[in-house]
This record gives structure tokens, C-alpha cells and sequence, in this order.
């Protein structure tokens, strides 16, 4: 099975000098494990949960300076420079261009055309292949649901599932907003797009949302605000029965979990 089009990485870029209160915070709400990833100049460390990585986190690099802290979604290519050809053609916008992680694989930033800020992967072959255990939607910790705010959610699905592949699934309405619509990849809802509003969480502009998966929701807002992060919108179920969590880290990341109630 290919690997193109899933979700492969969690990236936090965190105001500089805060990276170890920002390792206390998720290692508190999440159970994640920090290690640094060894990188000669560079720091850059890695979070595990139940022995898979499934995250990195960084101080905000010197060309990010001045914006806000983020985290930041990859999702894996079978060919990175095919990949980003395509997508420039169909209207992306490439931030970095592709550099080669030795050990980890090729990999590059670009906005799509909306300017959401996304990663590509291409990894190297692996011993299970696949593209990591980061994407797990059956384990705690690990990345669960991505959810994409966009100025056109619908010309988003189109460029994406150019890019990835990916299949529009179910399209809930959601009154002025528009509606929720859901993506699937390989067969399997992953993530849902929708139009982003004044007033919702985040820096304000498109980008990608991660939502991580955890043990009760109740008990994870208590956890974020005990841990001085703030919750930004629920507990609140969705369909299927799961409850969602908006919330931001103490530097004002955004992120969300899903889980029991």
C-alpha cells in the first residue's frame, strides 16, 4: 500500500527559549516522551508515545520570527519533487524548498493555495514501510483527525485531492459557515475543511489544525488549564460519539484532541 497522501508528522514551532516549557506542558497533557533528535546546530527533539514518534519540537526558526507559534501538519509523498512540481502548478506557494533530513527522508514547506502552511515527506524506506507511527487514530497521543480552516474550503478539497489523493466524504451543513467536509484517505475519514470565521481559534488566516488522541476529554481540559494552557472551545461531541477539545498551549499554539467524553 502506498503511503502518499497520509498524514506522517506533527511539527511545534514554539517562541524561542520556551521549548522546554512547551515539552512540560504536552508531555503533561499528552504523555509524550522528549528527546533531543541529535541534529548537529540545529536543536530539535522528538516526542514518543507508546514508543512511536509522533512529534518534533523546535524554537521558532530565525525566517518564522515574529509569528505566532504554530504546529505544523506533513503528510508523506512516494516523490517529493513530483510532488511539489504539481503542486506549484495547481497554485501552492513553496516556503522551503526540499532539503534532505539524513535518515528521515526529503521534505519541504509550501502554503496550498488559500495559504495554509502544510509540510511533504518523502521518507526513506522503512523497515514496516508505511510513513512512521506518528498517524494512528486506534492510539492515545498520536495524531487523530486534521482539520483544515480555509477562505474556500471547497476549491482546498480540490487541490488536495490533486496533491494527495485524498476523497470528499461526508458534507455536514453548519448553517453561515457553510458546511464541515469530511476527506478520507485510503478509505478512512481523516480529517474534515471549513470555512474559516471571525472569531474562531487560531492565528486568524487558513491553516491546519491537529487534533491528538487522549483518554477522556473532561480530564484533558482539566489537565491543559491546570498546566496553564487555555481551552478554547469544549468538551463538545461530534458524530460518532467522540468529544473534541480547541485548545492553545501556553505560547499560544493551537492544537485539539479528540477522545471519550
Amino acid at each position: 500500500m502506498t503511503h502518499h497522501g497520509s498524514p506522517c508528522w506533527y511539527e511545534l514551532s514554539t517562541e524561542p527559549g520556551k521549548l522546554k516549557d512547551a515539552e512540560k506542558f504536552y508531555a503533561n497533557i499528552l504523555g509524550w516522551k522528549f528527546k533531543d533528535a541529535g541534529m548537529e546546530g540545529f536543536t530539535y527533539h522528538l516526542a514518543s508515545s507508546g514508543g512511536d514518534m509522533v512529534a518534533g519540537a523546535m524554537d521558532m526558526p530565525d525566517e518564522a520570527k515574529g509569528m505566532p507559534p504554530f504546529w505544523m501538519l506533513y503528510f508523506a509523498v512516494d516523490d517529493a519533487d513530483k510532488a511539489v512540481a504539481q503542486m506549484v502548478k495547481a497554485g501552492a506557494r513553496v516556503h522551503q524548498p526540499i532539503n534532505t533530513i539524513p535518515g528521515t527522508g526529503r521534505f519541504a514547506l509550501l502554503a496550498d493555495p488559500q495559504g495554509a502552511g502544510f509540510g511533504i515527506l518523502e521518507p526513506e524506506p522503512m523497515e514496516n514501510g508505511g510513513a512512521g507511527g506518528a498517524f494512528d487514530q486506534k492510539k492515545e497521543g498520536h495524531g487523530n483527525w486534521h482539520e483544515l480552516m480555509s477562505s474556500d474550503p471547497k476549491a482546498a478539497m480540490a487541490f488536495y485531492g490533486g496533491a494527495f489523493g485524498w476523497k470528499p466524504s461526508t458534507s455536514m451543513p453548519m448553517g453561515d459557515l457553510g458546511s464541515y467536509d469530511l476527506f478520507s484517505w485510503n478509505g478512512a475519514d481523516i480529517g474534515g475543511m471549513m470555512r474559516i470565521a471571525p472569531g474562531m481559534p487560531g492565528p486568524g488566516r487558513p491553516f491546519w489544525l491537529p487534533y491528538f488522541g487522549v483518554d477522556s476529554a473532561e480530564k484533558t481540559v482539566k489537565r491543559i488549564e491546570k498546566a496553564g494552557g487555555k481551552t478554547k472551545n469544549g468538551p463538545m461531541e461530534v458524530p460518532g460519539g467522540a468529544y473534541i477539545v480547541v485548545a492553545a498551549d501556553p505560547q499560544g499554539a493551537t492544537f485539539a484532541v479528540v477522545g471519550k467524553k
